[in-house]
């Protein structure tokens, strides 16, 4: 059960953008990035942190028998995250309310770290790299799947650039144009190995997906 929360605009938004992301399951991008997933997620073990789970649509993805836990900072996301979790069997999940740039796990806790479509609305970048580099177990994985900013100087990278405020403000902080792979690159990781791919959205299309070990 959710717990009562304050009656408030903030709260009704966090409230809303939950239902909607719990109605997105199964359309045309889930099965862009299916196979992708499966590469990623279907060989996970042991303890398994996901950052910015959502609705829990990743779940159907790992493994049964890992220790999952998750770090959702919208509480209204919670329930349908327990819901998914026990229509797919799964038995140890830990739910907890916190933001990735203050990962509430201990230093070297972690085997791996999922994270999809969160990076592009995380307020601070690099701290949440350092965040996922300290609570990974040396050898540790961060796998990920994530939008990033179109090549500089095309059309679309104009576009993304031009409707980020109003981008961020509906899309619960996400930046359209934010270069990700770059803030890797630099993070710290002992080996890095992604691609670039296109998935059928509009405006943000253009996708990272690939492993950082520690």
């Amino acid at each position: 059960m959710v717990e009562s929360q304050p009656c408030n605009c903030a709260n009704c938004g966090k409230r809303l953008f939950a239902w909607m992301m719990s109605l997105d399951k199964g359309g045309k991008y889930d099965k862009a990035v299916e196979t992708r997933k499966q590469s990623l997620f279907g060989s996970l073990n042991g303890n398994v942190l996901e950052i910015g789970p959502g609705t829990g649509v990743n779940l159907a993805y790992f493994p049964k028998n890992i220790n999952w836990m998750g770090i959702e900072p919208n509480p209204f996301m919670h329930s349908y995250i327990k819901k998914e979790a026990q229509q797919l069997g799964f038995n140890n999940i830990d739910i907890r309310t916190g933001t990735a740039e203050e990962i509430d796990a201990e230093d070297n806790s972690v085997d791996a770290i999922v994270s999809t479509l969160v990076l592009c609305s995380v307020p601070n970048l690099s701290n949440t790299l350092q965040e996922i580099l300290r609570v990974l177990t040396p050898g540790g994985r961060f796998l990920f799947i994530e939008h990033v900013a179109a090549p500089k100087e095309t059309l679309l990278r104009k576009v993304q650039s031009t409707i980020r405020p109003l981008w961020k403000l509906v899309g619960d902080g996400c930046h359209p144009d934010r270069e990700t792979w770059s803030a890797l690159d630099n993070a710290g990781f002992s080996n890095l190995n992604y691609e670039h791919f296109r998935a059928p959205v509009p405006i943000v299309s253009p996708h990272i997906a690939g492993v950082a070990t520690k």
